[in-house]
């Protein structure tokens, strides 16, 4: 039996989904970040992936066994700013997600913002910073808003000094719309649902999904134990700021998503393509 290939993401909000698969022989975890997901199950490279919500079209099904999301503050979804956010016109985006930064213009734009421009920002490179931050003041390093994603907004925040105004994009839409946000999902390609490699994918991440639940406490304590989380901020981040289950309120939140999106002209595509149907 061949092994089934799952492309994820390595930052500590997928461990509830994905803890425990390396154990699993019939697996292949693929690691890589969240703007690239899409194109490795695209491309064959891997038969599921947890792929940022906005790549979710071109050929690829949704499939109903999980998701990264929240119903208010994520936390690691976050817009730094030196300026007020109503005064925000030119935007850095962290470019490890593709969904993050059309929320944040999203958010934005039904905040009254803008039009802004979006200047793509590689947050995980950080020696060029370091360097300017060495050698002039700290303007020369970070600019004057910037979207920061994942583990980074928590282990390596910009400093509090540059940017006194701060919005949870998650928490933002919520007061906006009333609705959860999905960021991620699991994916596969159209038509191929009922592959084996897939079905046996479905299998195993609902299964891991669900035994998981049950053991936020211990994942937060073994995954933060080398890293710059402390265990009680992980405890909550899993347990309290985070959403893993894609039911129908979710479903209805990422239409909403979309929609937004589309009448910006910042998605193209439509809904996504559920697994047995559309949202």
């Amino acid at each position: 039996m061949s092994r089934c290939r799952i492309a994820y993401v390595r930052y500590l909000n997928t461990a509830p989904l994905v803890e425990g698969l390396s154990c699993d022989p019939s697996v292949t975890l693929i690691p890589a970040v969240p703007s690239r997901i899409a194109g490795l199950v695209r491309s064959g490279e891997a038969d599921v992936g947890l792929a940022s919500v906005v790549d979710a079209r071109d050929g690829l099904s949704v499939l109903p066994v999980g998701m990264i999301g929240c119903d208010g503050p994520t936390l690691t979804v976050r817009v730094f700013s030196s300026v007020p956010v109503e005064e925000i016109r030119e935007l850095h985006a962290d470019t490890d997600s593709h969904t993050s930064v059309v929320l944040a213009q999203v958010v934005l734009g039904m905040m009254g913002v803008g039009p802004i421009r979006v200047t793509d920002f590689d947050a995980r490179e950080r020696a060029p910073i370091d360097e300017k931050l060495a050698s002039g003041p700290i303007e020369a390093a970070w600019p004057e808003a910037v979207l920061l994603i994942g583990d980074k907004v928590v282990c390596d925040a910009p400093p509090p000094a540059r940017y006194p105004h701060q919005m949870d994009l998650g928490e933002e839409w919520k007061r906006l719309t009333g609705l959860p946000f999905v960021y991620a999902a699991w994916v596969c390609r159209t038509g191929e649902e009922g592959s084996e490699a897939v079905r046996r994918a479905c299998v195993l991440l609902d299964r891991q999904r669900r035994r998981n639940r049950m053991r936020l406490g211990w994942i937060a304590g073994t995954r933060s134990a080398g890293t710059r989380w402390a265990p009680t901020l992980a405890e909550r981040y899993l347990g309290e700021s985070l959403r893993y289950d894609l039911v129908a309120r979710s479903r209805e939140g990422l239409s909403r998503f979309v929609r937004e999106a589309g009448a910006r002209g910042l998605h193209t595509g439509g809904l996504p393509r559920f697994a047995g149907g559309s949202v």
